[in-house]
């Protein structure tokens, strides 16, 4: 579990993807598996890119859901948002979601406060180190997404071994809910052989 999300307590520390990719691999090592495949919705989608950077070798393929490399993968209004986010700003989803699986409910706003920081420091990765991915990924957006489908298009062309789902009529909360149409893509993209 990474620390502070779904059943896992929340740890005296700052988010950041870096630490949540080491969380998840020690959690795997833990385990004695040894190689496994990700799948990562939004900050999710971050935290498998980091872990595909920093333990290729722990990577079997990778899905990047709604999830941008750099700040250019989304409206720079986006970005603004986070300077005044406030807690009322949650998506209901997400609030709803914390408060049912927590272990420490009323940590809600830490929570939330440190989401917002670790987004306002988002830098992503260059170009060069998504091009280093040698997993096959399969980059997967909604078409009304808040990563732009250019975007998607752009790291799918420099990710070696890629390919691009872009679901109509779907935005960033929406594609969540669209497991019909996002279950067979994501199976088919694991169950294909690994291109040699």
């Amino acid at each position: 579990m990474l620390a502070g999300f779904s059943d896992s307590a929340d740890v005296d520390r700052p988010f950041d993807f870096g630490q949540s990719a080491e969380d998840a691999v020690g959690l795997l090592r833990y385990l004695g598996i040894g190689k496994a495949d990700f799948l990562g919705y939004s900050n999710g989608g971050h935290i498998a890119i980091e872990i595909a950077l920093r333990h290729p070798e722990a990577v079997r393929k990778l899905v990047v859901e709604s999830a941008m490399f750099d700040r250019g993968g989304s409206d720079p209004g986006f970005w603004r948002g986070f300077e005044s986010a406030k807690l009322a700003d949650m998506p209901a989803e997400l609030s709803e979601a914390y408060l049912k699986t927590a272990p420490r409910p009323q940590d809600l706003p830490v929570f939330f406060n440190k989401s917002v920081a670790r987004m306002r420091a988002f830098k992503g990765w260059t170009r060069d180190e998504i091009r280093s991915i040698l997993a096959p990924t399969l980059v997967l957006v909604g078409d009304r997404d808040i990563v732009r489908p250019e975007h998607a298009v752009e790291m799918v062309r420099l990710l070696p071994h890629a390919r691009l789902a872009v679901l109509p009529d779907t935005d960033h909360m929406a594609i969540v809910d669209r497991a019909g149409l996002v279950c067979p893509i994501v199976e088919s993209f694991l169950d294909a052989p690994i291109p040699k």
